[in-house]
Protein backbone atom coordinates (compact mmCIF):
# COMPACT_ATOMS: atom_id res chain seq x y z
CA UNK A 1 0.00 0.00 0.00
CA UNK A 2 2.92 2.23 0.66
CA UNK A 3 4.16 2.34 -3.38
CA UNK A 4 1.77 5.05 -4.14
CA UNK A 5 3.03 6.83 -1.41
CA UNK A 6 6.67 6.59 -1.82
CA UNK A 7 5.91 7.49 -5.47
CA UNK A 8 3.86 10.73 -4.48
CA UNK A 9 6.62 11.87 -2.28
CA UNK A 10 9.51 10.98 -4.95
CA UNK A 11 7.05 13.32 -7.90
CA UNK A 12 7.14 15.82 -4.83
CA UNK A 13 10.57 16.00 -4.43
CA UNK A 14 11.52 16.82 -8.10
CA UNK A 15 9.42 19.55 -7.43
CA UNK A 16 11.38 20.91 -5.15
CA UNK A 17 12.62 24.33 -4.84
CA UNK A 18 16.25 23.90 -3.75
CA UNK A 19 18.76 26.46 -5.33
CA UNK A 20 20.77 26.83 -1.40
CA UNK A 21 21.25 23.37 -0.46
CA UNK A 22 20.68 20.91 -3.73
CA UNK A 23 18.36 18.71 -0.92
CA UNK A 24 15.09 17.81 -2.93
CA UNK A 25 12.67 16.57 -0.11
CA UNK A 26 9.22 15.43 -0.81
CA UNK A 27 6.62 14.71 1.27
CA UNK A 28 2.88 12.56 0.83
CA UNK A 29 0.33 11.37 3.00
CA UNK A 30 -2.49 9.53 3.02
CA UNK A 31 -5.45 10.78 4.96
CA UNK A 32 -7.75 9.01 6.45
CA UNK A 33 -9.98 8.74 3.24
CA UNK A 34 -6.76 7.24 1.29
CA UNK A 35 -6.63 10.05 -0.53
CA UNK A 36 -3.00 11.14 -1.16
CA UNK A 37 -1.51 14.71 -0.47
CA UNK A 38 1.99 15.73 -1.24
CA UNK A 39 4.05 18.27 -0.97
CA UNK A 40 7.70 19.42 -1.40
CA UNK A 41 10.43 21.74 0.50
CA UNK A 42 10.68 25.21 -0.66
CA UNK A 43 13.82 27.18 0.19
CA UNK A 44 14.15 31.04 0.77
CA UNK A 45 17.23 33.23 0.50
CA UNK A 46 16.54 34.28 3.58
CA UNK A 47 16.67 31.27 5.88
CA UNK A 48 14.70 30.05 7.39
CA UNK A 49 11.41 31.74 5.66
CA UNK A 50 11.90 28.24 3.47
CA UNK A 51 9.12 25.45 4.54
CA UNK A 52 9.37 21.91 4.79
CA UNK A 53 7.84 19.26 2.59
CA UNK A 54 5.75 17.68 5.31
CA UNK A 55 3.56 21.42 6.29
CA UNK A 56 3.77 21.65 2.29
CA UNK A 57 1.51 18.26 2.33
CA UNK A 58 -0.34 19.10 5.39
CA UNK A 59 -1.54 22.45 3.77
CA UNK A 60 -2.73 20.30 0.47
CA UNK A 61 -4.86 17.88 2.62
CA UNK A 62 -6.22 20.77 4.76
CA UNK A 63 -7.05 22.96 1.77
CA UNK A 64 -8.94 19.64 0.08
CA UNK A 65 -11.48 19.41 3.91
CA UNK A 66 -9.64 16.50 5.45
CA UNK A 67 -7.88 16.66 9.08
CA UNK A 68 -6.56 13.02 9.77
CA UNK A 69 -3.32 11.48 8.79
CA UNK A 70 -3.24 8.10 8.37
CA UNK A 71 0.53 7.35 6.72
CA UNK A 72 2.76 9.30 6.04
CA UNK A 73 6.25 9.09 3.79
CA UNK A 74 9.20 11.29 3.51
CA UNK A 75 11.36 10.80 0.34
CA UNK A 76 14.95 12.22 -0.19
CA UNK A 77 18.53 10.86 -1.96
CA UNK A 78 20.49 11.13 1.26
CA UNK A 79 23.15 8.27 2.46
CA UNK A 80 21.12 8.40 5.16
CA UNK A 81 16.99 7.15 5.56
CA UNK A 82 15.44 10.80 6.06
CA UNK A 83 12.76 11.67 8.49
CA UNK A 84 11.02 14.84 9.71
CA UNK A 85 12.71 17.25 11.47
CA UNK A 86 10.82 18.00 14.98
CA UNK A 87 9.11 20.86 14.01
CA UNK A 88 7.77 18.94 11.48
CA UNK A 89 7.23 15.90 13.79
CA UNK A 90 5.08 18.27 16.10
CA UNK A 91 3.15 19.60 12.86
CA UNK A 92 2.18 16.25 11.56
CA UNK A 93 1.19 14.66 15.38
CA UNK A 94 -1.37 17.60 15.37
CA UNK A 95 -3.34 15.42 12.61
CA UNK A 96 -2.12 11.63 12.93
CA UNK A 97 -1.96 9.64 15.97
CA UNK A 98 1.07 8.34 17.78
CA UNK A 99 0.49 4.31 15.90
CA UNK A 100 0.43 6.54 12.20
CA UNK A 101 3.25 4.65 10.07
CA UNK A 102 5.60 7.29 8.94
CA UNK A 103 7.94 5.51 5.92
CA UNK A 104 11.38 6.71 4.94
CA UNK A 105 12.18 6.15 1.26
CA UNK A 106 14.93 7.28 -1.33
CA UNK A 107 15.74 6.18 -4.81
CA UNK A 108 16.02 2.83 -4.08
CA UNK A 109 12.73 2.67 -2.14
CA UNK A 110 11.56 2.30 1.56
CA UNK A 111 14.58 2.76 3.71
CA UNK A 112 12.66 3.10 7.30
CA UNK A 113 9.90 2.97 9.31
CA UNK A 114 8.69 3.79 12.68
CA UNK A 115 5.65 5.20 14.16
CA UNK A 116 4.99 9.17 14.85
CA UNK A 117 4.82 8.45 18.51
CA UNK A 118 8.35 6.64 17.84
CA UNK A 119 9.60 9.83 16.35
CA UNK A 120 7.95 12.13 18.99
CA UNK A 121 7.42 10.96 22.02
CA UNK A 122 5.20 13.17 24.55
CA UNK A 123 4.10 15.52 21.53
CA UNK A 124 2.12 18.38 22.98
CA UNK A 125 -1.70 18.21 21.88
CA UNK A 126 -5.11 20.32 22.91
CA UNK A 127 -5.88 17.21 25.02
CA UNK A 128 -2.51 16.63 27.12
CA UNK A 129 -2.26 13.13 25.18
CA UNK A 130 0.35 12.47 22.86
Amino acid sequence: MSADLIAAASSAAARAHAPYSRFRVGAAIRAASGAVYAGCNIENAAYPQGWCAEPSAISAMVMAGETRIAEICVWADSARPCTPCGGCRQKLAEFAAADTPVISAGPAGERGRWTLGALLPEAFSLDGEA
